[in-house]
């Protein structure tokens, strides 16, 4: 094999964008630029260029002319760009891309299969324009679903330079990588590339497959980079063809890229795990799963069941019976999972037991021992984790717990119950205060407090977030907790702190003041 004549593309910015919103800081992009000039990468794709969206996104989502003229100024290399094939009509070219020849050299196409056909006229119109083409033809794993798709590709010549399969999944096997470049191969006078994703760990065997089998330009980023579980690493790629074919690679620049991300990975924690190789296998889309890993406090076995869920084309595994309270209570105490409700578990245990009609609703299960003793009723809301923390935490039974209660069905995140639990579980049949989510711990807790027909709603352990090292995610949490505050509070009157509080939309009370 002579590897020279393997061509790579490095997609660090426009793939790993998904977890910066195509920001990066301008001294890591220079880093990485200059760097990536040492480096035998024959493509840098910078980033997308679409139309405008209804939402923020950054700069390497849009590619700016001023972007592309200043990595012009740094980089040597041939420049790519990716459209995306749904959001862009033919009429979109020339506003796009009409005025950035001297900027950009290749134009990517992210494309559907089952919109080959309008994929094509983007292409014929790229072509026009002085472009090199390349299709990036997503869901390679379940193209042979898609009738008549292997019989079009040879509309592609002249117009497309390189043909890639997309492992959108993550899940193919060599002897389908193998098997796929072949069939196309045979049907095309196009350069075939491969674009593989990494969540059965299985991104450098296909890779090196796929070149053995003939594919002319591979892709891969820095540090595996890239949606949901992430693509190849480009340092394990350039250090395999180096030891087993003779690659020139410059160590240092490559060490120096490397360490350059390092930071960002630290941050945003990319890569495959239990969740995502689930989804790999089963060739499930990824978009769900990066949500669940990334920015909710669901469990593993509450991902993989909502993903095993998918596979076997079910809502839900198991239906409870309604939620229908017995009685009604004059005030709810709602428990959250910050350390005030244990720091402060004794008073709020002396203040609850001297009150005559009030219930106990745990939003989280995280403090659920302060409290085991408390002769009232006690709710716990089982979303996410919950079902497997409330175990944990309960070595010496469920006696305490009245009645568990889960969002409506069906549950995308599928269900987990304690055996124990299951007579005494029940399932909300809405969710009516508000519209921006049903299964946080949050708007479970608060409209089972309107269930239970409370008048005066207490929380503890509701601290909320702050301080510079606040984390994403945190952030992300505090912000829905207190939109779905304000929701709550436009119908069903005031919330009450009895413990320090971020949370601005909450009236606080000392719960000393109240013993």
């Amino acid at each position: 094999m002579n590897i020279e004549s393997v061509k790579i593309l490095d997609c660090t910015l426009r793939d790993g964008g998904y977890y910066t919103n195509w920001d990066f800081d301008e001294a890591l992009v220079d880093s990485y630029l200059k760097s990536c000039e040492s480096l035998p990468l024959d493509y840098l794709e910078i980033g997308y260029r679409s139309p405008v969206k209804s939402e923020y996104l950054g700069k390497y989502f849009y590619c700016p002319d001023s972007v592309l003229k200043a990595v012009r100024q740094v980089s040597a290399k041939k420049i790519a760009v990716l459209l995306n094939e749904k959001d862009v009509s033919l009429d979109d070219l020339e506003p796009l891309l009409g005025h950035c020849t001297d900027l950009i050299d290749l134009v990517r196409v992210a494309v559907n299969p089952v919109n080959f056909g309008r994929a094509v006229t983007l292409a014929r119109g790229l072509k026009d324009m002085g472009y090199e083409v390349a299709f990036n033809v997503m869901y390679m794993s379940n193209w042979h679903k898609v009738d008549g798709f292997f019989d079009q590709l040879d509309q592609v010549n002249g117009l497309v330079d390189y043909f890639y399969l997309v492992d959108s999944f993550g899940g193919v096997y060599p002897d389908d990588v193998r098997s796929i470049v072949t069939q196309v191969k045979s049907k095309i006078n196009s350069k075939v590339g491969f674009h593989g994703h990494n969540n059965m760990e299985l991104g450098l065997i296909n890779t090196l497959t796929a070149i053995e089998a003939g594919a002319e330009i591979v892709d891969a980023t820095i540090r595996g980079m890239g949606r949901g579980a992430g693509n190849l690493k480009m340092e394990l790629l350039l250090t395999c063809l180096s030891s087993k074919f003779g690659l020139e690679v410059d160590f240092n620049a490559l060490g120096r890229v490397v360490a350059a991300y390092g930071p960002l990975q630290d941050m945003h924690q990319w890569g495959t795990n239990l969740p995502y190789m689930v989804s790999g296998a089963n060739s499930l889309p990824q978009k769900d799963v990066m949500e669940w890993v990334s920015k909710r406090f669901y469990s593993m076995n509450s991902i993989v069941q909502a993903l095993n869920n998918q596979s076997a084309g079910v809502e839900d595994n198991i239906k409870f019976n309604a939620f229908s309270p017995e009685k009604s209570y004059q005030s709810v105490l709602i428990i959250g999972g910050g350390p005030s409700a244990s720091d402060h578990a004794a008073a709020l245990n002396e203040w609850a037991s001297k009150e005559t009609d009030l219930c106990i609703v745990h939003a989280s299960s995280k403090n659920a021992n302060y409290y085991i003793d408390l002769n009232k009723d006690q709710f716990f809301c089982l979303v996410g984790n919950e079902g497997h923390r409330l175990e944990d935490q309960s070595a010496a039974g469920f006696d305490f717990v009245s009645k568990c209660i889960l969002p409506p069905f069906p549950r995308k995140m599928g269900t987990y119950v304690p055996a124990e639990l299951a007579e005494k579980s029940f399932e909300l049949q809405k969710v009516q205060f508000t519209g921006k989510v049903k299964d946080s711990h949050t708007v479970l807790a608060l409209q089972t407090a309107i269930e239970l027909g409370a008048r005066n709603i207490y929380l503890a352990g509701y601290d909320g977030y702050s301080g510079d090292a606040i984390r994403q995610v945190e952030l992300e949490m505090a912000n829905e907790n207190e939109t779905l505050f304000l929701n709550f509070m436009e119908n069903h009157g005031t919330l009450t702190s009895l413990t320090p509080t971020k949370y601005e939309s909450l009236s606080e009370i000392s719960v000393y003041a109240k013993i």
